[in-house]
């Protein structure tokens, strides 16, 4: 009898706040799903606005991100942090530290060439990355060699 192998998790933490972001989400996540299981906060966690908007006071809202997010990112193997923007989102920048103390594998994604320093991303951003890649298919293709 062969044992199966589980299939290893991944976290996309990433921009979700306008149409744009979260068609990019959508088409990264159905690129990784044929080889992990991903967890993409505005499809399997929660989304402040939509709590808000249901009659969940803000607190309470607020709380259940936070420990959606937080436990999916305790159970995680892998956390993909999308990089883009002149400043790295402030939620991704979060999930990023919060996974690296955690002792979690860390890669980013970054196809977007502003950045805010002169000198390319702050620091604390580049070193909680194992590898930051410009490009969807390489990220792909070397998550999919792990």
């Amino acid at each position: 009898m062969t044992a199966t192998k589980r299939r290893m998790r991944l976290y996309l933490a990433s921009p979700l706040f306008n149409d744009r972001e979260r068609t990019f989400n959508d088409s990264l996540r159905d690129q990784l799903t044929p080889d992990f299981d991903v967890f993409v906060p505005q499809i399997d966690g929660f989304l402040l606005a939509k709590l808000v908007a249901q009659g969940t006071d803000k607190d309470t809202a607020e709380r259940i991100v936070y420990e959606a997010d937080i436990s999916a990112i305790t159970t995680t193997d892998i956390v993909v942090a999308v990089l883009d923007g002149a400043n790295v989102d402030e939620g991704v920048a979060f999930e990023l530290g919060y996974s690296k103390a955690l002792g979690k594998t860390c890669v980013g994604l970054q196809t977007d060439i502003r950045r805010q320093l002169p000198t390319g991303n702050n620091p604390m951003i580049n070193r909680s990355c194992i590898e930051i890649f410009n490009d969807v298919g390489r990220l792909c293709s070397w998550l999919r060699r792990l």
